[in-house]
């Protein structure tokens, strides 16, 4: 545990220190299913990475001071009675607060044990203690450490400081009540929700691919497309790749369409409904098709991590620009370096 991880998203971490008039980013992030449920339904979960939005706290949101690494928002099925948290970037993706303490491998005892430590430093009163002193169960356990179970895609577009403000003062003056809903209400409408105040109309529901719901897929295939024809928003797509380790790999993931093709459900259809099994591989080969693969970048950068770990603290501290790490990605950047009006 005490060795650190040398693999692809340490790279992206340490991006902290970029030039000074890096672009705010958004990222849709696409993360593939896992266990039981994962299996069943394979359609995988959605959040929104910001790059210049931090947590003032889990419900509420302020624009990032320098040095920080912005927020990731989603939504959950029954976490504290909320609509949606906002975790830190870190701590969401390997359940610790600074990059020196995400480990090389993890097993199963230890993704527990990190994931709870996590909870109780900085969680406890939404997320409080079961009634033997342990961890509770429930989804709260998606809110930190996501890599450990799952590969993660992002598809990352720049905003600008007027958007983030305004999705601010949105978020911190609505009600947050959580009225989850799996079928029309989950966290592909929340995702779909959010991109559509920074950018209206770029992404929506299939009726046909995913039969009208929200599927995090069908939202990554919307955004790329809006993405190129719109080039200045800048697309780039990163692939995130689970941490090594005992823990089974994540699945596949799938839209409605695909689903159902792929884990043969369409078996049973087709003896039932033949016509109805026929539309559905109509619908897929049609409009369901999407490979998240295409055109991203793998974050596997294992010859570098080490010396960018060594140089990542005494860059923060002097502010200066690393060459290098620039030329090796741009984009999903922290909060700017420089001193400007919040």
């Amino acid at each position: 545990m005490g060795k650190h991880l040398r693999s692809s998203w340490l790279v992206v971490l340490l991006l902290l220190f970029l030039t000074p008039h890096a672009p705010a980013k958004l990222a849709l992030l696409l993360e593939e299913p896992y266990g039981t449920f994962g299996y069943v339904n394979p359609t995988g979960h959605a959040a929104i990475y910001l790059s210049d939005v931090c947590a003032a706290s889990p419900t509420e949101l302020r624009r990032c001071k320098a040095g920080e690494y912005g927020v990731v928002l989603s939504r959950y099925y029954h976490v504290a009675g909320y609509d949606w948290l906002a975790i830190p970037l870190i701590p969401y993706l390997y359940a610790v607060d600074s990059v020196s303490a995400v480990p090389q491998t993890v097993d199963r005892a230890a993704e527990l044990t990190l994931r709870d430590t996590w909870r109780r430093k900085h969680l406890r009163d939404l997320v409080p203690d079961a009634r033997d002193g342990g961890p509770p169960q429930g989804d709260w356990i998606q809110l930190a450490g996501g890599l450990y179970d799952r590969k993660i895609y992002a598809f990352e577009v720049e905003t600008r400081p007027q958007q983030d403000e305004r999705l601010i003062e949105i978020f911190n003056d609505k009600t947050n009540r959580s009225h989850f809903n799996l079928l029309f209400h989950n966290c592909a409408d929340f995702a779909r929700g959010v991109i559509d105040l920074y950018y209206p109309g770029s992404v929506r529901r299939s009726f046909t691919a995913d039969l009208g719901m929200t599927t995090p897929k069908q939202l990554a295939k919307d955004l790329v497309g809006y993405a190129r024809r719109h080039e200045q928003l800048d697309l780039e797509i990163y692939v995130l790749p689970q941490v090594e380790g005992s823990i089974r790999r994540s699945d596949h993931i799938d839209g409605i369409a695909e689903a159902i093709l792929r884990k043969k459900y369409v078996i049973p259809i087709a003896f039932l409904q033949p016509y109805c099994a026929a539309g559905f591989a109509v619908t897929y080969f049609t409009a369901g098709r999407f490979n998240p693969n295409k055109n991203a970048v793998p974050l596997d950068r294992a010859d570098l991590v080490r010396s960018l770990v060594d140089q990542g603290a005494s860059v923060q501290q002097q502010g200066a620009r690393n060459p290098l790490i620039v030329r090796l990605s741009p984009h999903m950047t922290p909060a700017k370096q420089t001193v400007e009006s919040r």
